[in-house]
């Protein structure tokens, strides 16, 4: 792949395993491996995701020659993986650098596989799309569908357990804990899973059932059912869900609040 121009992702990612290198010389070969003998943030990538999914019948030579066709023929996915590197680092207090979500982060590498399975699924390859499904869900604990549609500036944190059906849409800068479901309600056809809009906040164990619509900027509380529209800039929480007030913020996402005020709404 050719070398971007210029790239401040990729330039900080490359100084900051400089220098772990440096103060932590037992992980030199992995920070090597990993980051400083590629050129570009794209060759990482692939490196990584596919050393991460190889199977017995799929070994990672095979499966990064397929990630690297993906990434240089949408360069979109590259731009989308450096987008959620920078929300991982503003939003997650335990991202100190922008290599971490790289290197570590199974949310961060779940949704960059996600984005190598839908092209496939987009470019008619479904039934490798699917594949790459079934091994995400089992290395990383993630289920994505491939055909989910999903933006940039994700944060997917501690991610285990998350489950994203088939026609769901995850709009820019949401973020969303470990264990949220955005599903469907049965045995229903059709487009039938949830849209969730910018800048939505969905805290842990949140379940979010059938074709509504979160509306942008909207709060999601840790273990709600939401089974119905959810307003913009609102709060929802409970089982089933319902709105309790405002999020004090217009994209709750970027903040990170899960704070709500018991009784009195949130923020009210």
């Amino acid at each position: 792949m050719s070398v971007p121009t210029a790239d401040p992702i990729w330039e900080a990612i490359r100084n900051e395993a400089a220098e772990e290198t440096r103060k932590e010389p037992l992980l030199a070969n992995f920070l090597y491996g990993v980051v400083l003998n590629h050129k570009t943030f794209e060759d990482a990538l692939s490196f990584i995701l596919a050393t991460k999914l190889e199977s017995t019948t799929i070994h990672a030579v095979a499966l990064r020659d397929l990630i690297d066709e993906a990434l240089v023929n949408d360069p979109e996915i590259g731009a989308a993986a450096r987008a959620d590197i920078e929300a991982v680092r503003e939003r997650d207090p335990a991202c100190r650098t922008f290599s971490n979500p790289l290197l570590f982060f199974k949310g961060f590498h779940a949704i960059q596989s996600y984005r190598i399975a839908h092209y496939y699924w987009r470019t008619g390859r479904e039934s490798l799309a699917l594949f790459l499904q079934g091994r995400i869900s089992q290395v990383l604990a993630v289920d994505i569908h491939p055909a989910a549609r999903i933006g940039r500036g994700i944060l997917m944190d501690h991610a285990t357990g998350v489950v994203i059906g088939e026609t769901a849409v995850v709009e820019d800068n949401v973020s969303m804990l470990h264990e949220v479901t955005l599903g469907g309600t049965g045995k229903e056809t059709g487009d039938r899973h949830p849209k969730v809009r910018k800048g939505v906040l969905i805290a842990a164990g949140a379940t979010i059932l059938g074709n509504i619509e979160i509306g942008e900027g909207a709060k999601i509380g840790a273990g709600s059912v939401v089974l119905d529209d959810v307003p913009p800039h609102t709060t929802a929480v409970g089982v089933p869900a319902r709105v309790v007030g405002r999020p004090k913020s217009e994209q709750p996402a970027l903040d990170m609040d899960h704070y709500i005020f018991a009784g009195f709404g949130d923020g009210i």
